[in-house]
């Protein structure tokens, strides 16, 4: 047992050291930047489970936020981005006992990209005291939501998927 937990804990710090990187890989726009960070948030859920998944998802992002001049968003980036990999693995592992892998994980990626979106607008109506701050931010946050929803399904479903589990 003590050896599947410290291979856990291993994979998700590789996945937390992905998900900043993905997350570094930044194109900006006027309010912030789009990233490939959700497609490693995604899949740390689905690899790990709920809380590893979280942990990873959450602290990957965050420290990227941190080192890419974001601080002010890095404790909404660890509760936001640990939510989106619990609810996508909760919701693909309550989807895929009745329907196939596919629609099941884009259901799934789609809703914690929702999460995102709805997350971090709450976060920005809160911290600069302005509805049309956090309005601004939805288009980019959807299209990276978009983006990173597509780009986490076809990785899981060609590439991660087929890679024998450890620990059974």
């Amino acid at each position: 047992m003590k050896t599947r937990n410290t291979k856990f804990l291993t994979l998700a710090a590789v996945l937390a050291a992905l998900t900043t990187v993905a997350t570094l890989i930044q194109i900006p726009r006027p309010h912030g930047y789009i990233n490939l960070g959700d497609t490693i948030v995604n899949c740390a859920g689905w690899i790990l489970g709920g809380t590893y998944g979280a942990a990873a998802a959450g602290i990957g992002s965050a420290l990227a936020d941190i080192v890419s001049g974001y601080a002010i968003y890095a404790p909404a980036t660890l509760i936001i981005k640990g939510a989106m990999a619990a609810a996508s693995w909760a919701i693909y592992n309550g989807l895929s006992r009745k329907f196939p892998s596919l629609p099941s994980r884009v259901c799934a990626a789609a809703i914690a990209e929702v999460i995102m979106a709805a997350g971090y607008s709450a976060y920005e109506i809160a911290i600069y005291r302005s509805v049309s701050v956090a309005v601004l931010g939805i288009p980019g946050n959807l299209i990276q939501g978009i983006i990173g929803a597509a780009v986490s399904v076809v990785i899981y479903e060609t590439v991660i998927k087929r890679i024998p589990k450890f620990g059974n």
